[in-house]
């Protein structure tokens, strides 16, 4: 015989067991609402022979595809213990623009310095190299890398203020 919702002391009884494994009974009664439709949806096609464990594992499984779903939604979302969504990691599009507009003014910057310059900051900045490996593979001193560094640095720092 189906516990049913209607029936009090079945549906209580299941609650009852469903909170037991989920651990808070506002769960318990969604999932155990899961589990009813479930068994609905499976009898149209078959017979279940026992609903009332029919109904606890796909309570269970429901619980199961929750915390995956959770765990899923944490992984691409910053969201706190109450499961309020904080912040989207992506950026919004507002700061992509603007981040895109300050990279091309850089790039109009890194046009206006000397190629010497270009090439030694470029080496320092993107390709991590350090001032003594960048004065080795160029053949000037470190001092000169320094130097070229420094200024360009300065001029790209000038060049993109206010931006």
């Amino acid at each position: 015989m189906t516990p049913s919702p209607s029936e009090p002391t079945g549906w209580a009884r299941l609650l009852r067991r469903i909170e037991r494994w989920a651990g808070r009974s506002a769960d318990a009664e969604d999932l155990l609402q899961t589990a009813y439709v479930r068994l609905y949806t499976a009898r149209a096609t078959s017979e279940v022979k026992e609903p009332a464990g029919f109904i606890y594992r796909a309570a269970v499984n429901a619980g199961i595809d929750h915390a995956r779903q959770d765990r899923q939604l944490h992984d691409r979302f910053d969201i706190d213990h109450d499961g309020a969504l904080l912040r989207d990691a992506a950026p919004m599009p507002d700061e992509v623009l603007a981040s895109r507009q300050r990279l091309d003014r850089v790039r109009e910057g890194m046009a206006k310095l000397p190629p010497r310059s270009q090439e030694i900051f470029m080496m320092h900045r993107l390709e991590g190299l350090k001032y003594r490996e960048i004065a080795e593979r160029v053949g000037i001193s470190q001092s000169a890398v320094e130097k070229h560094i420094a200024r360009a640095a300065l001029f790209l720092t000038d060049w993109s203020e206010g931006w």
